[in-house]
């Protein structure tokens, strides 16, 4: 559904996207994460149509994004960063209008707006001013424009921006709702959203792709993938005697309670899954503990690596471009 090919996008003397060659196919939600100045609103900005690249090639559903501009944005539904509205109308005249924007016109115009409102959520702040709504609600009332003309490809920029932990849920349920039969671009710097939402996800730095996996790829590049965090009141020298056993490579303790009990992380040899032998070990040797388990692999901590090394130049730069 959409193909991007060496895209580059300059500003003056700065370079915001340099390079980037990615697809993403029906059915796919996609996660394009990286720090602030790392280029993702401008990517995005690019597969939209609302900026042109310096260089480089997209195209959505097939065609070529500049040679039929109308054709491919018809295919879009966009949701940018800090969307802009008609803040002097209400909720339901801003979606009529939007929708006749898109060519909709009386009971399709009506339908199509009743079925947004429905879908995210608005019934009871529709025919409210949208000056007058919390910055959640007007984020969902963008949301919704994008949405009038049933796209097969939503591209959404910071989608729950602004929105309150319930809200933040209804959302991510919608998206992934669509995730099923449409293609989704969402940027975020929120990483559970990514991990709630999203069966892919891209990092880029300094305009590049650092990495492009699914969230379970990501976890298990993490030093603590199938690490065996331990928390007990056990005595002095349980780390030595933890390295010795079968599968793990290396212990590290952490005091925690004051110093009343101790966390251990135990990170096994590659590729090994330790649980059972951890587990095994402490019942063999009556060590009481308040919690055991596996870690899946810390997200943060990645992004953290493969981004670090750009992370100095971008934070002078400012916001993502």
């Amino acid at each position: 559904m959409i193909e991007v090919s060496n895209l580059v996008k300059e500003f003056g003397e700065h370079t915001a996207v340099d390079g980037i060659t990615f697809s993403v196919m029906p059915g796919q939600v996609l996660g394009f994460l990286g720090p602030n100045g790392a280029g993702k609103s401008t990517t995005m900005k690019i597969i939209t149509g609302f900026i042109p690249p310096t260089a480089g090639t997209v195209r959505v559903g097939g065609l070529d994004i500049l040679e039929h501009s109308i054709e491919t944005r018809r295919q879009i539904g966009y949701l940018p960063e800090r969307a802009p509205s008609y803040a002097e109308m209400t909720a339901t005249e801003f979606l009529r209008f939007c929708a006749e924007v898109r060519g909709f016109a009386g009971a399709e115009r009506d339908k199509r707006v009743e079925h947004v409102v429905e879908l995210t959520a608005l019934e009871d702040v529709r025919d409210q001013i949208i000056d007058t709504l919390s910055k959640g609600y007007r984020q969902r009332v963008c949301f919704a424009q994008a949405l009038l003309h049933d796209p097969p490809i939503l591209i959404m920029d910071e989608p729950t921006d602004g929105l309150d932990p319930n809200q933040k849920h209804e959302m991510r349920q919608v998206i992934r709702q669509m995730g099923a039969d449409k293609t989704i671009i969402l940027s975020t710097h929120i990483l559970e959203e990514m991990e709630a939402v999203c069966n892919r996800a891209i990092v880029i730095a300094r305009g590049r792709i650092v990495v492009d996996g699914t969230p379970d790829d990501l976890a298990a590049m993490s030093r603590y993938h199938n690490a065996v965090t331990l928390r007990t009141h056990a005595g002095s020298g349980l780390a030595e005697r933890l390295r010795g056993v079968a599968g793990v490579a290396a212990v590290e303790e952490t005091p925690t309670d004051a110093g009343a009990s101790m966390t251990y992380a135990i990170f096994p040899q590659a590729q090994r899954v330790i649980l059972p032998e951890v587990t095994r070990f402490l019942e063999d040797n009556h060590i009481e503990f308040s919690e055991v388990f596996a870690e899946r692999g810390r997200v943060d901590e990645v992004f953290r690596q493969v981004t670090l090394g750009e992370a100095t130049g971008q934070a002078e730069r400012g916001e993502d471009q």
